[in-house]
């Protein structure tokens, strides 16, 4: 297995979820277990320098990657997630997209006051979603250490904007 077999299994969806957008289908790749057991151990030997407490995922395929990733490096993890869908109480923040707005969720009293956290999320757009799920480690005072995608989409600046909004923390980048 290497990187360029694991990367064909990620497809390209034409005008979804809205004309002009190009959906990155990750579902081949999560339905090949050699692959997305590839996939996890070749990111999480990526992040072994780190020191992470918790992993955090976003909404929804990085529930995926990010439950498994911390699996992995026996962690624990948390799930940051749309309005709405957590039962208990949580903080909030809202962010742009590159189609529309939207918002964020976590528990409030899941991550310990001065963990270090990793925030894992498929892709990586215009960096929206990750400076919203970064705001809200931040303001459950404890400290982003790094951020982890499957790919970003090229010409969209995400790095560029997750730095310049004060996170120079680790970014993991698995296909470039």
């Amino acid at each position: 297995m290497n990187l360029a077999i694991a990367k064909s299994r990620i497809l390209d969806v034409v005008d979804y979820p809205k004309p002009g957008i190009t959906f990155k289908d990750i579902t081949p790749l999560l339905a090949d277990a050699a692959t997305f057991n590839y996939v996890i151990a070749t990111v999480a030997k990526n992040l072994q320098e780190l020191e992470i407490d918790i992993v955090a995922g976003v909404e929804a395929r990085g529930f995926i990657i990010g439950a498994a990733l911390a699996n992995q490096l026996k962690k624990g993890f948390v799930p940051i997630r749309k309005p709405g869908k957590l039962p208990r109480k949580t903080i909030r923040r809202e962010y742009q997209l590159e189609y529309g707005s939207d918002a964020l969720e976590i528990h409030n009293d899941l991550i310990v006051k001065n963990s270090k956290v990793l925030i894992v999320d498929d892709v990586l757009a215009t960096g929206g979603t990750a400076i919203a799920a970064g705001q809200l480690i931040l303001d459950l005072e404890s400290q982003v250490v790094g951020f982890a995608f499957l790919f970003a989409i090229e010409g969209l600046a995400g790095s560029d904007r997750i730095r310049a909004a004060g996170f120079s923390s680790f970014l993991e980048i698995l296909f470039r």
